[in-house]
């Protein structure tokens, strides 16, 4: 019999890598993949699920809750995965709002729907519902920003730095709160920086790409001396795979590539190798575009994950480190051009 699972922002990047994964290697599953189509999200994206007969698409907000009560009962949803959140950290300093509602009043929602629809009263599911779990993905932004040593592990206490990170934790802190007041089935993933196939171009390794490929200066925050811990994307689909089916409830897992790179480590890495793969007509090197630029206020110097406890409970590891991973992904965007 199959399970209808719901996920949320399938059409943006780390959801639309995740659903073909997903839908490929549990036919038993239907999934329905919730997305407004916001600038983040495309169905290009996702054109390889278009054959699949477990899969199927809704153009909708996490935030209206009739539609989320209309998507329960029709298809009797027993498992959420959410993804859909605002996440741009540079557009949640001009603009905060849109980060209130869909990552804050967006996950309050989703979670009172499913609260509704699997349970009774607070520790009770429905007969038959008792296996319901809802899985929420959330960012390593939570935790601040790290001096030049240490990790980002599950006990880190929270210290957001912007809008967004702090939109973020509050979700984190309303699923926890609905598995301690309500008993609701719960698990959150705090992934690093992701990177891979179909990312948005405002981020920043697409962005490298894009510029060197249009003899375009380079923006870089600072002295680009902001460390990140680099995951790529279909590692972070795995994770969650994990996690969600084999992870403990009320438990968060940290996602890590153990991959840290400064921004200027980043850049240098890409233009090398598009020095390589697709020199400039001039002769000259990509790494005369670099420009530094204002730095971003209140911008977190280094964040790094400890991956450990996902890594020794469930026994997950990266396929992926940053050398293959990087290939891959500028591989991926010329193939586009």
């Amino acid at each position: 019999m199959s399970q209808a699972i719901l996920v949320t922002g399938g059409a943006g990047f780390i959801g639309a890598n995740f659903v073909p994964y997903f839908c490929e290697k549990y036919p038993q599953y239907d999934i329905i993949n919730l997305d407004l189509l916001t600038y983040a999200g495309d169905l290009k994206n996702l054109v390889e699920c278009e054959s699949m007969t477990n899969y199927s698409f809704v153009q909708g907000s996490i935030c209206e809750s009739a539609l989320l009560d209309e998507l329960f009962t029709k298809h009797d949803i027993r498992g959420v995965i959410h993804f859909a959140a605002e996440s741009h950290v540079d557009n949640s300093i001009t603009g905060p709002g849109a980060f209130i509602q869909t990552n804050i009043i967006g996950t309050f929602e989703l979670l009172e729907a499913a609260r509704r629809h699997w349970m009774t009263a607070p520790k009770c599911y429905k007969d038959g519902y008792e296996s319901c779990r809802f899985h929420h993905i959330s960012t390593d932004e939570v935790y601040g920003t790290l001096g030049d040593s240490g990790l980002f592990e599950e006990t880190t206490p929270y210290a957001p730095n912007s809008p967004y990170s702090a939109s973020k934790a509050s979700s984190d802190f309303l699923v926890r709160a609905y598995h301690h007041t309500y008993g609701m089935d719960v698990t959150t993933s705090n992934c690093s920086n992701n990177y891979g196939p179909k990312q948005h171009g405002e981020k920043l390794i697409p962005t490298i790409i894009r510029k060197c490929l249009a003899g375009e200066s380079i923006p870089i925050y600072g002295k680009g001396e902001n460390v990140r811990d680099w995951l790529y994307v279909l590692d972070h689909a795995r994770a969650i795979d994990l996690v969600y089916h084999e992870g403990r409830s009320a438990e968060t897992y940290n996602v890590g590539g153990r991959n840290e790179r400064t921004n200027m480590q980043i850049v240098n890495t890409i233009c090398d190798i598009l020095d390589e793969q697709k020199p400039r007509e001039s002769g000259a090197k990509y790494r005369e575009l670099i420009t530094f630029v204002t730095d971003r206020p209140g911008h977190d110097l280094r964040y790094a994950i400890d991956a450990t406890k996902l890594e020794t409970e469930l026994g997950w590891k990266a396929e992926e480190d940053f050398e293959s991973g990087i290939d891959k992904t500028i591989l991926w965007y010329l193939n586009q051009g």
